[in-house]
């Protein structure tokens, strides 16, 4: 079979981890919840929110990217 110029999709089987926070930061995670659904109209958890601002957290830490290996 000849090669493909699309790479094999790599796993997207999500990967359940649990953790527990302070209640501050439990408080504050509530509050941007209430401001995400105050700014786009939609009702969002805690639990589907936290994913996205680690990934947005980790995509723009320019150090850690750079200590990545390129893929």
């Amino acid at each position: 079979m000849p090669d493909l110029r699309l790479a094999r999709i790599p796993d997207r089987t999500p990967v359940k981890i649990a953790i527990m926070v302070l209640p501050d930061l439990h408080q504050s995670l509530a509050a941007y919840a209430e401001a995400y659904r105050e700014t786009y109209g939609e009702t969002a958890s805690v639990a589907d929110l936290v994913p996205h601002m680690l990934q947005s957290f980790l995509d723009s830490d320019q150090v850690f990217a750079r200590s990545r290996p390129k893929s």
